[in-house]
């Protein structure tokens, strides 16, 4: 029996993928699937790509490009959701800031060095009018991290998917002074190069098996309550999330969208020069629209 490995954040944009695994739809053809939580987010999951941690990993878009314009022996084979993430930009709970213009001198806490809790900082930069050369930044690995780091003087921001924080806002331990959505769709499907030629046409199968699943529950009645019940969430944060939410659904790539997302990364210094699609996507296996 082989196994296929695959990584994801511990959050509810993968609730498709957690359904496809559970069936293991390919264990009689000996592989099986495996999943794996990785709170630390997309940094740690280029890492793991390079390692040979892990053999599909779902990773934040910018943050892929990123690591894939540093050598990242993988390819991206399609993309998991479309929509923007909406970052929620938190603070300290006890903090007396109440708006971005009141921080002079801006410090960010993050997962680590490449993962879009980092990368994400410069766009909000961007938009506050801070110089990104300016930034500073302490690495804390995850959400629990974050916690343990904040403290009410500064204050230090930390950048995450605003529904994941929301029971700590909620708890009045985190404070959410602004809200980011990434300028492109937040989550692609990335496969390692040594992955392709292993296991070949299997990994498009799944991927294709996870956009039928998602394509479900985009329109089940039930997914509100099913998404909240595995992560933990209150229903009515899951149904205003599912109604921002958009999943893709088939193995299309739009290359205008593609190339002015990287327009705008390589603006912003996420990115040195915009990449060629046909080097980091599994162009064959994709419809390749615009």
């Amino acid at each position: 029996m082989k196994t296929l490995r695959i990584t994801g954040v511990p959050e509810h944009f993968n609730f498709p993928w957690k359904k496809i695994i559970a069936q293991q739809p390919f264990e009689k053809n000996g592989i099986l699937l495996q999943w794996t939580d990785e709170s630390r987010g997309s940094g740690q999951m280029n890492k793991d790509l390079r390692e040979d941690k892990t053999d599909i990993a779902l990773v934040l878009t910018e943050s892929y490009l990123k690591d894939f314009e540093a050598g990242n022996p993988s390819k991206m084979i399609g993309f998991h959701v479309l929509s923007p993430l909406i970052w929620g930009v938190h603070i300290a709970g006890k903090s007396t800031v109440e708006v971005i213009a009141d921080i002079q001198d801006p410090t960010f806490l993050i997962s680590r060095s490449g993962s879009g809790s980092h990368l994400m900082s410069y766009v909000l930069a961007e938009q506050a009018g801070w110089s990104a050369s300016n930034l500073e930044f302490k690495i804390v690995n995850n959400l629990p991290g974050a916690l343990e780091a904040m403290t009410a003087k500064g204050p230090d921001m930390f950048l995450w998917e605003k529904y994941t924080t929301k029971p700590w806002v909620d708890s009045g331990q985190m404070k959410r002074i602004k809200e980011v959505p990434s300028p492109w769709p937040c989550f692609a499907i990335i496969a390692s190069d040594k992955a392709l030629v292993e296991f070949g046409e299997v990994i498009f199968l799944l991927r294709d098996l996870v956009y039928e699943a998602s394509k479900q529950l985009q329109t089940s009645p039930t997914a509100s309550t099913e998404i909240a019940k595995n992560y933990d969430l209150k229903i009515e944060d899951v149904k205003e999330w599912l109604g921002q939410t958009s999943w893709a659904v088939d193995a299309k790539i739009s290359r205008n969208q593609l190339v002015e997302s990287m327009k705008r990364m390589k603006d912003l210094g996420i990115i040195k020069e915009e990449i060629l699609l046909e080097k980091f996507l599994t162009h064959q296996q994709l419809l390749i629209i615009d």
